[in-house]
C-alpha cells in the first residue's frame, strides 16, 4: 500500500479504535484540536515514558523539570516572542478566509513538482511577488484575490486579575524551552551539575496559528519533549552532531523504518544560531519536520541574564573560567510523533484466505495493550479473570468476551496489541492458554504458572 493513501484511513481507524477524537464533537467540533481515548492515551504515554528514558534516565547529566504553562512577560520580551514570534498571513478577498502565505507556496509548489525552494527564505515581498506570479489560487474558493502579506504574532494571550483595573496581559507558553532557559540556575544549583549537562521537560505549548489540517500533524494546542544541552562554546558542533545521532537513533528506537527518515539542513539561519537541522519523516503528505535539532549558542541565557539582571555566568570548577554556556536543543513534538508512529505501524494484510486484516505494527514497549485476554465462551470468564488479574499486576492488559474470537482478533491487531492470550477448555483441565502473536499470527501453547515470563521474554520488558 502506498503510504499517500493512508492518511484518511487512519482518521477513520483512530476514531472508530479509541485512538483520538475530534475535540468538543458533540458540539460541532473546534478547529485543529483533537481528545486522545483510552487506546490513544496509553500509546501517547508510552511514547512520553520512551522519550524520558532515553533523554534522562539513560543519559548521563540530565535533570528534568516540569515549568508552569503561565510565565512572567518578561520572559517572551526577552525570548523575542512578544516582538517577532508571527506567522505571514494573507486574507482571500472573495471568501474571507485566511492561510498562511508559506503555506500556499509550500502546496502549489508540491503539486506542480518544484523541489529544492528555500520558502522559509523568502522575505514577505518575495512571497508575494511569488504568489501574483503563478496566481496561486485560494484552496478554499479557487479564486486568486488576495490582501498584502501581514504577520500575526502567534501567542495566545489572557489577562491576569479580578478586576478591570487590575489587569496584566500574560501568554499561553508558545513553547516549553525558555521553561528549561530560566530554571538553569536553578537545577545547576539543586543538582550541583556540571557543564556539560541537560535539562528536559515534556510540556504543552499553544500558538494561535492557521494550520492545514492533515490530522494531527499540526495544531493550535500541542504537547513537546525537549532537551536543552548546555555546554562550553568550544564543545558546540560535537554536541550537535552527537544529538543528530540521538534524535535518530531515538526515532528508530520506537519503530520508525530509516527509509523514512531524513536529514534537511536549515536554508535560513537565526542570527544567534551557528547549525540548525530538522529530523524529517516520509508523512502521507509528503516530507515534514519530525523534530529539530539546533545550536542556539549562548543567545538563550545571555538574553535572560539582560533582562531578568541575573547573572547566567558559569564557573567552571577545574579551569577558573567563567562563561555563559552554549546551548544544544533537541524539540520534539509528542502529537507529531504519535502520527508518524500511526502511519508506520498502520498495515493492510492480504490473508491466505482472501479476507484483508488491518493490523498496527507498534513495536511493543509503545504498544498500548500488551496483551489481551479472551475467554473462548463465556462461560469460561471466571477462569479468564483469573488469569486477567495475574497479568494485570506486569503488563498494561484488556479483556474482551464479546463476538466470535475472530472478530476479537481482529480488534486487537487494529490496536497493535502484540499478543493475545486464550482461554479454552484445556485452561480448565490443563491450566494452560493460547497465545497468539500479533504479527505472525502463530500460536503457542503456554502454561498459566509460566505466562508472565514468556510474554516477559516475548515482549522485551
Amino acid at each position: 500500500m502506498e503510504k499517500l493513501e493512508n492518511l484518511d484511513k487512519i482518521v477513520n481507524l483512530c476514531k472508530g479504535r479509541g485512538f483520538i477524537f475530534q475535540g468538543s464533537e458533540i458540539y460541532g467540533g473546534m478547529g485543529n484540536t483533537w481528545d486522545y481515548g483510552p487506546i490513544g492515551i496509553e500509546l501517547k504515554n508510552n511514547v512520553k515514558r520512551a522519550w524520558w528514558k532515553k533523554f534522562v534516565q539513560e543519559a548521563d547529566n540530565s535533570f528534568g523539570v516540569d515549568a508552569a504553562i503561565l510565565m512572567n512577560s518578561r520572559v517572551w520580551d526577552a525570548s523575542g516572542h512578544t516582538a517577532s514570534f508571527s506567522d505571514p498571513k494573507m486574507d482571500c478577498k472573495n471568501c474571507k478566509t485566511r492561510h498562511r502565505a508559506d503555506n500556499l507556496i509550500e502546496d502549489y509548489n508540491k503539486k506542480h513538482g518544484v523541489e529544492n525552494m528555500a520558502v522559509d527564505a523568502m522575505s514577505n515581498e518575495e512571497m508575494q511577488a511569488y504568489i501574483t506570479e503563478h496566481q496561486i489560487k485560494c484552496p478554499n474558493c479557487g479564486k486568486c484575490d488576495w490582501t498584502e502579506i501581514k504577520n500575526f504574532n502567534l501567542m495566545f494571550s489572557t489577562k491576569r486579575g479580578v478586576t478591570d483595573s487590575n489587569q496584566d496581559v500574560i501568554y499561553l507558553r508558545p513553547e516549553t524551552a525558555q521553561g528549561e532557559f530560566v530554571n538553569f540556575l536553578n537545577v545547576q544549583r539543586t543538582t550541583r551539575a556540571k557543564v556539560p549537562f541537560g535539562i528536559a521537560q515534556i510540556g504543552k505549548a499553544f500558538r494561535n496559528e492557521i494550520t492545514p489540517g492533515n490530522f494531527i500533524f499540526r495544531t493550535i494546542e500541542f504537547e513537546q519533549m525537549e532537551h536543552q544541552f548546555f555546554c562550553h562554546e568550544k564543545d558546540g558542533e560535537k554536541y550537535y552532531n552527537e544529538y543528530k545521532q540521538k534524535a535518530w537513533d531515538f526515532a528508530t528506537s520506537v519503530g520508525l523504518k530509516p527509509e523514512h527518515l531524513r536529514f534537511k539542513d536549515h536554508d535560513k539561519l537565526a542570527f544567534y544560531a551557528k547549525a540548525a537541522c530538522d529530523l524529517q519523516y516520509l508523512f502521507p503528505m509528503g516530507w515534514n519536520e519530525l523534530n529539530g535539532i539546533h545550536n542556539r549558542t549562548n543567545h538563550d541565557l545571555s538574553r535572560h541574564q539582560e533582562f531578568s539582571g541575573k547573572s547566567m555566568l558559569y564557573l567552571d570548577p577545574i579551569t577558573n573560567e567563567r562563561y555563559v554556556p552554549n546551548d544544544i536543543e533537541y524539540s520534539i513534538g509528542c502529537d507529531r510523533l504519535i502520527l508518524a508512529l500511526l502511519c508506520e505501524a498502520y498495515d493492510e494484510e492480504l490473508l491466505e484466505n482472501g479476507e484483508t486484516r488491518i493490523v498496527m505494527h507498534f513495536a511493543p514497549h509503545i504498544a498500548p495493550y500488551k496483551v489481551a485476554v479472551l475467554p473462548l465462551q463465556k462461560n469460561l470468564s471466571e477462569k479468564a479473570r483469573e488469569v486477567f488479574k495475574k497479568l494485570q499486576t506486569k503488563f498494561m492488559a484488556t479483556y474482551d468476551e464479546a463476538g466470535s474470537i475472530g472478530k476479537r482478533y481482529r480488534r486487537q491487531d487494529e490496536i497493535g496489541t502484540p499478543y493475545c492470550v486464550t482461554i479454552d477448555f484445556d485452561s480448565l483441565e490443563k491450566d494452560t492458554v493460547t497465545v497468539r502473536d500479533r504479527d505472525t499470527m502463530k500460536q503457542d501453547i503456554v502454561k498459566i504458572d509460566e505466562l508472565v515470563d514468556y510474554l516477559q521474554q516475548k515482549l522485551g520488558l
